[in-house]
């Protein structure tokens, strides 16, 4: 055996077999069994397409706490109907993706050496020509009728998938957004029936006398304890306050909110106008509330203004006032939504520097 045999058998162990006589498939040969499969292949992507259309319908109109029990099995028909519909239209596309690929597309068998990376520049023009021929072959240009139908059942099928964007919570419309981001359980306050602030650890209502010059108190409104479970921590989330107290002499309180305070105590969201951050870090002698999270810093001795930091709102100051008794109150709701910001907030009651 010589050099140039041994080579040949290191490359090519084997005779190439090469391509054999390939009979014409059946389809190819017999247009009526062309047109039956491509009736199987439209019909899969519409029904595919009515199945995207029913769970939508399932989605809206079947309430989520209709059960349904089928022996040991126990869920809900909601999710039942919806994920089964889903399930459906996405098989479908399946089915009729496979159906078109076996009976209606060309069948050539195609040989080709295997080659080393990178593609030249001969090998990248034979690929868009493999391209081209590989969408002729798929009669893509003469099936109209088909193309129609999948692009329908894939159209269709991404309506459900953007319909459960509904999951993600309510639409933030005005009205919505009114009702709750937008609004803190202070709102149930009235000047007839006030709300007491309270000690967010003693639940012990806060008097007015009691508060001394440098002092922070964390606190709540007193109706806090009649919510429970998760509607507890969102209004908490929300009314959780700062009270200070600091001498009337050393701060600036614009003449808009002279009786926003009672001798010195001024009572703020204690949520960070940045990302939500709770603030208790508080500097008595500079009067500045800085937040733990990433600096910012509110001058709550200047109606809660940024000073630092990458807050771009003033810290929401909440009106308060005393009762017959001498306990600290608030006859009123935040007079802009508390927390960060977000895209639909109206900003044009925000305190800005130089507000009288």
């Amino acid at each position: 055996m010589n050099d140039n045999t041994t080579n040949q058998l290191q490359q090519r162990p084997v005779d190439d077999p090469g391509l054999g006589v390939e009979a014409p498939s059946w389809v190819s040969t017999n247009p009526h069994a062309a047109k039956h499969a491509e009736g199987r292949v439209v019909v899969a992507f519409a029904v595919s397409a009515l199945s995207a259309l029913a769970s939508v319908v399932a989605y809206f109109a079947i309430p989520l706490d209709v059960q349904i029990k089928i022996g040991s099995f126990h869920s809900s028909l909601h999710n039942v109907v919806f994920g089964t519909t889903m399930g459906l239209a996405i098989f479908l596309i399946g089915v009729g993706a496979v159906t078109w690929g076996r009976n209606l597309m060309d069948d050539d068998e195609v040989a080709q050496e295997r080659h080393a990376p990178p593609s030249s520049e001969e090998a990248r023009t034979d690929a868009l020509v493999t391209l081209s021929e590989g969408i002729r072959a798929s009669g893509v240009a003469r099936r109209k009728v088909i193309l129609a139908s999948l692009g329908g059942a894939l159209g269709l099928f991404a309506l459900p998938l953007v319909v459960t964007l509904a999951d993600m919570g309510p639409w933030p419309t005005g009205r919505k957004r009114a009702q709750t981001i937008e609004r803190t359980i202070f709102a149930e306050a009235t000047p007839q029936k006030p709300i007491r602030l309270v000690n967010d650890i003693t639940w012990k209502p806060i008097k007015a006398a009691d508060v001394e010059i440098g002092q922070l108190i964390n606190a709540q409104p007193e109706n806090l304890q009649d919510y429970h479970e998760v509607e507890y921590q969102q209004e908490k989330a929300k009314s959780s306050i700062i009270l200070v107290r600091m001498d009337p002499a050393s701060i600036n309180i614009p003449a808009s909110r002279k009786d926003w305070q009672v001798s010195g105590i001024l009572c703020y969201s204690k949520i960070c106008t940045h990302v939500g951050c709770p603030i208790t870090l508080w500097e008595q002698q500079t009067h500045h509330l800085l937040c733990p999270c990433h600096q910012s810093t509110f001058d709550l001795g200047n109606s809660g203004r940024v000073v630092f930091g990458p807050a771009a709102r003033s810290l929401p100051q909440l009106k308060i006032g005393v009762d017959t008794e001498g306990y600290l109150i608030a006859t009123q709701d935040f007079t802009v939504p508390v927390g960060p910001s977000f895209f639909e907030r109206d900003s044009r009651n925000d305190f800005q520097e130089g507000d009288a």
